[in-house]
């Protein structure tokens, strides 16, 4: 018997019955190397791991794309079955969304049986699709979407489509473009999470932030402002920026904050943005959800001096266009 060693490299050593029986692999010596102890492993139907150890994610991702891919097809080309949902966000790094179960496009009409680890999703809205580590994958702003359409959580909603476009796997207008294409914007939850990003949010903290000031009368801040010294010179991007009063918040996870260089980089930010005459809030995330009030009280008293104060800030923000912020309830 020979093994099929160059589809094993391409398929992260998986492979189908069907691809091992075009080999010339009888079904006998699949059927006996995959008895409990032997060389191979049976994934999912159909589907078998030809190493003895246990698969790895990416493994797991892609022999679902194994078992919903067509027999035929090459599953590798991405024309008959791609991963999607929160198992595509998965392999780009994306936090705190599941691996399993996989959901994976097939084309419709075509139906197939799901099983506990795959969910089969048939569309006739074929996407452009990438390889993430090995894997045929939609691209992420698809990913995004089609994790929104299954999850049933508004804060798990908002939290992992915050990650995407804060990780930079897509822009907040296209998402909001793919959204609305898969007719989600319907769903509050959904609409509310677009909303936030397309106006400058980018996490969950500044999400919250942006509940609490909206509820008060502060003036509407940018959020995510790329701020620029009179010569050009990159200054900070604080999470929300009065450009008018020249002050800013700044909210602080202490995840980021373990080294001592990273802790350094946080103050030397506020130093820097201070020099310019820019006034500064800094809050931690559970501050915005434990104590909003406390954190409006100190923007509104440095909102308010700033009014009296005889120089402007020397900073600018460039680039950034003031985008509408939607009613929750639009």
């Amino acid at each position: 018997m020979i093994t099929p060693k160059p589809l094993l490299r391409r398929q992260l050593n998986l492979a189908t019955r069907h691809q091992l029986a075009a080999s010339g692999i009888p079904d006998g010596t699949i059927t006996s190397r995959t008895r409990p102890g032997g060389p191979w492993q049976r994934l999912l139907p159909r589907v078998y791991l030809l190493q003895t150890g246990p698969p790895d994610h990416r493994q797991r991702a892609l022999a679902a794309v194994l078992y919903a891919a067509e027999p035929a097809a090459d599953p590798l080309s991405g024309e008959t079955a791609v991963l999607t949902g929160a198992a595509a966000l998965a392999l780009l790094g994306i936090r705190d969304v599941p691996h399993t179960p996989a959901d994976v496009l097939v084309r419709a009409p075509r139906r197939l049986t799901g099983i506990p680890e795959v969910r089969p999703l048939a569309t006739a809205r074929w996407p452009r699709t990438i390889a993430v580590s090995g894997v045929p994958s939609t691209r992420p702003v698809r990913a995004a979407a089609d994790f929104a359409s299954r999850a049933a959580d508004p804060a798990r909603i908002r939290s992992t489509l915050a990650h995407v476009v804060q990780a930079g796997w897509c822009h907040p207008q296209d998402l909001h473009a793919e959204l609305r294409a898969a007719r989600l914007l319907t769903r509050p939850a959904i609409r509310a999470a677009a909303s936030e990003l397309v106006a400058g949010v980018r996490s969950i903290a500044e999400a919250l932030a942006r509940d609490a000031l909206t509820a008060t009368d502060l003036p509407t801040p940018l959020w995510n402002a790329r701020l620029y010294t009179p010569d050009g010179t990159f200054l900070a991007s604080p999470d929300a920026y009065w450009p008018d009063e020249g002050v800013a918040l700044e909210i602080d996870s202490a995840e980021y904050h373990y080294t001592r260089d990273a802790w350094h980089a946080t103050l030397l930010r506020r130093l820097r943005l201070e020099s310019h005459g820019i006034l500064v809030v800094s809050a931690t995330p559970s501050m915005i959800r434990d104590t909003p009030t406390q954190v409006i009280a100190a923007l509104r008293t440095l909102l308010t001096l700033a009014t009296t104060r005889p120089t402007p800030p020397t900073a600018q923000a460039r680039g950034h266009q003031q985008l509408q912020l939607f009613p929750r309830d639009a």
